[in-house]
């Protein structure tokens, strides 16, 4: 009956120890929020995970990784019409077989 108590003492103290951490609160409304979705997700445990924020991590690596694919993008839009007005002006002093051929 004594190792009964000492386990539900454990049992008690690892309680405090997740309330007090705020492990309870989350967990229960992370849960709660699954219960309440009208369509349930495919896969409930990343849905734990997106809204428990162990995706957190990720995304801002993700978010870093979106802004230099926007910066990349912008940038290769920019080299396109840099290169676009250059073979403009090549056009114009140096005319390909096909132009030079037509004369």
């Amino acid at each position: 009956m004594a190792h009964y108590r000492a386990s539900e003492s454990k049992r008690e103290q690892f309680q405090r120890y997740l309330e007090k951490a705020g492990v309870l609160d989350s967990l229960t409304s992370v849960l709660l929020a699954l219960y309440e979705e009208t369509e349930k997700p495919n896969n409930a445990l990343d849905f734990l995970k997106q809204h428990l924020g162990v995706a957190g991590q990720e995304s801002a690596d993700t978010e870093a990784l979106q802004q230099d694919l926007r910066d990349m993008r912008q940038r290769c839009e920019l080299l396109a019409e840099e290169n676009k007005g250059l073979k403009n002006r090549l056009q114009r002093y140096e005319p390909t077989q096909e132009d030079g051929a037509a004369d």
